[in-house]
């Protein structure tokens, strides 16, 4: 529960956005294919005994719109640091993150919250459902958190969970459905309010071989079908093919 709602704080007044200039942000359409890039990123961390643990080096990447772009690499090489920078979870200790034409990174933390919540979404590997509710009440709960109009959110949610093959599971609890089941629960509600970048961190780690290819296949339908962008993080090989474009982390940096 704690993972999905640590990026949606309760919204500001409409006044206070205007204030901020997070209209220019949110509203803003982005570059004709670049949605999202990197300059010079760099993530340092110190541990207990004082030294400095540099996660990322010099990280440039592009992110371009409509496409499903994946970051590899193995436990420990950076690629979940550089996730959360680039979906606003975590800052970098150098560099830049542009989206929307700003650099995100210098963006207040309410702005960023914004940000988050009407421009990205995000779906993590433990699906982070809340299990008292249904299907249908998630991803709801969802677009309620986005101030959906009221009037359109059951429509929405009841295409979404069409959209992934869950029309007939929508009443069912997260207990009462398998793990493949869950994590397509967790995409509904994460394309639910069309946001313009969804970040996707290990989805398929604790799923069997068949269940993974079958999420990032459905990944792939919406970047087909929709045009949504999708950044996804994985160390499992076989991912790789079904990708647009593919990023290496090795040792927190981007290697050919």
């Amino acid at each position: 529960m704690f993972e999905y709602i640590t990026y949606v704080k309760m919204t500001n007044t409409v006044a206070e956005m205007r204030a901020m200039n997070l209209f220019d942000v949110i509203k803003e359409p982005c570059g004709m294919d670049t949605i999202l890039s990197t300059e010079d990123l760099c993530r340092d961390f110190k541990i207990g005994d004082g030294s400095v643990v540099n996660a990322l080096k010099n990280i440039n990447i592009e992110i371009e719109k409509g496409k499903l772009t994946i970051l590899r690499g193995r436990s420990g090489s950076g690629k979940t640091t550089l996730i959360n920078i680039l979906g606003a979870l975590d800052k970098p200790t150098k560099g830049k993150v542009m989206f929307g034409g700003r650099d995100i990174t210098r963006l207040s933390e309410r702005a960023r919250d914004d940000i988050r919540r009407y421009k990205m979404a995000f779906v993590f590997q433990s699906v982070a459902l809340m299990s008292g509710m249904t299907a249908y009440e998630n991803v709801d709960f969802g677009l309620r958190l986005a101030k959906y109009p009221y009037e359109e959110r059951d429509k929405r949610t009841r295409e979404c969970l069409r959209s992934v093959g869950l029309e007939k599971r929508m009443f069912h609890r997260p207990g009462e459905m398998s793990g493949g089941e869950q994590q397509r629960v967790a995409i509904a509600r994460a394309i639910a309010h069309k946001p313009d970048i969804i970040f996707a961190d290990e989805p398929t780690a604790e799923l069997d071989t068949a269940t993974a290819l079958h999420v990032v296949k459905l990944f792939k339908e919406l970047v087909a079908r929709d045009e949504m962008t999708i950044i996804m993080t994985t160390h499992d090989p076989s991912m790789i093919d079904i990708a647009d474009k593919v990023y290496t982390l090795e040792d927190g940096e981007i290697v050919e």
